[in-house]
């Protein structure tokens, strides 16, 4: 039991029972597509809309946002988590980022995704995103993976899919607090799995509608750089942390329905859907996270990222189609191309964009 002597004790304080000040941990993406930054706010009281919090700021030119002679950036909180590591009525807030004069900043990919979701031929469709989102724990210090030997290799891959064991998963307390506290958050996350490189991991969040998912995965990748920060382990989202060698990427695979795919004669929209995709293969892979042609290498679990494919049930292609929902003639499609430190609110709003909004030239749509 933490002591008035411990840190630990005084992180742990219920404000409660003192005051009806909160404290609301502001969240943003910064100048890449996985830095995640944040900072604090005492607020006079307890708050459930993002539309009752206030605007604030920050400085811009430390996050290569912004020059520094005109370096003030404004977070606009456009979703609201329980905050698992204060506890109470303390919360964690997603926002996003614009210029003094209310302009989205270059980077700010979650003010577009919203306008694409928001489009009359899109949301009705109720878009459903599932993500698959991979990653790595290393060694700090060493940046090489947990459990790996230093400077060595472990055995081949094989028995850390889903491995259980001293000798076949490592990292596991980390992975356990990361699950508990994101459903304690509020984030949607539907499970986790030893990923197929020994070190990797993955969660998945989902199925949530349109711009929510972005919302829940950017929430679960904050929750878990805390995780690793109270572990002194290093999170990594390189598509290819180990470039050379038999070993698999890292990717975040998006699993993507409409409300017509999941209606009866819907495998033939998916069908429509797929072939989008495929005409516009270039323009997502451009889009689909930094340094992913190292993974999609056509080895490993990947389709080569020169060229599109798609198959049933086949994770070597760049779309996979389930068994079920072939038979079934209806559901979803796994697009297995971006990487894992994609822009989920860059990539789910693109996917539903081609497939929705994009209308190929000479081609006429149907009704």
């Amino acid at each position: 039991m933490p002591t008035p002597s411990s840190l630990a004790y005084f992180e742990n304080l219920d404000l409660g029972e003192a005051t009806k000040e909160i404290i609301a941990e502001y969240i943003w993406i910064g100048g890449t597509s996985c830095d995640l930054r944040s900072k604090a706010k005492t607020l006079p009281s307890s708050v459930t809309s993002p539309k009752d919090l206030p605007k604030w700021n920050y400085d811009g030119s430390s996050t290569g946002q912004a020059h520094g002679s005109d370096s003030e950036v404004i977070l606009y909180p456009q979703a609201i988590f329980r905050d698992p590591f204060r506890g109470g009525q303390n919360i964690l807030v997603i926002c996003d980022t614009y210029t003094p004069k209310g302009e989205p900043l270059s980077t700010n990919n979650r003010a577009r995704a919203a306008k694409i979701f928001e489009a009359d031929e899109v949301a009705p469709e109720e878009p459903w995103f599932g993500l698959e989102q991979e990653y790595t724990l290393l060694q700090k210090d060493i940046n090489w993976p947990l459990g790996w030997p230093v400077g060595g290799f472990p055995a081949p891959q094989g028995p850390y899919y889903c491995g259980v064991g001293a000798n076949k998963a490592w990292g596991r307390d980390i992975v356990n607090a990361h699950y508990k506290a994101c459903l304690y958050a509020g984030v949607k996350i539907s499970g986790i799995n030893g990923e197929v490189m020994p070190g990797q991991w993955e969660f998945q969040v989902g199925p949530c509608v349109g711009i929510d998912a972005g919302d829940h995965l950017v929430c679960a990748r904050y929750i878990l750089e805390r995780m690793t920060e109270i572990a002194n382990v290093v999170l990594s989202f390189d598509p290819k942390p180990i470039p050379t060698g038999e070993w698999n990427g890292a990717g975040c695979h998006v699993n993507y329905s409409t409300k017509s795919m999941r209606s009866a004669g819907g495998y033939e929209l998916i069908r429509e859907a797929i072939e989008k995709l495929g005409l516009r293969h270039k323009e997502h892979i451009a889009c689909y996270g930094e340094g992913n042609e190292k993974r999609l290498t056509g080895k490993h679990e990947t389709a080569s990222v020169h060229k599109f494919s798609w198959e049933v049930a086949d994770r070597g292609a760049s779309i996979r189609v389930g068994r079920e929902t072939e038979a079934d003639g209806k559901g979803y499609f796994e697009d297995r191309r971006p990487s894992a430190n994609m822009d989920p609110y860059l990539v789910t709003s693109m996917i539903a964009g081609t497939t929705l909004l994009w209308h190929p030239a000479g081609r006429k749509e149907k009704n």
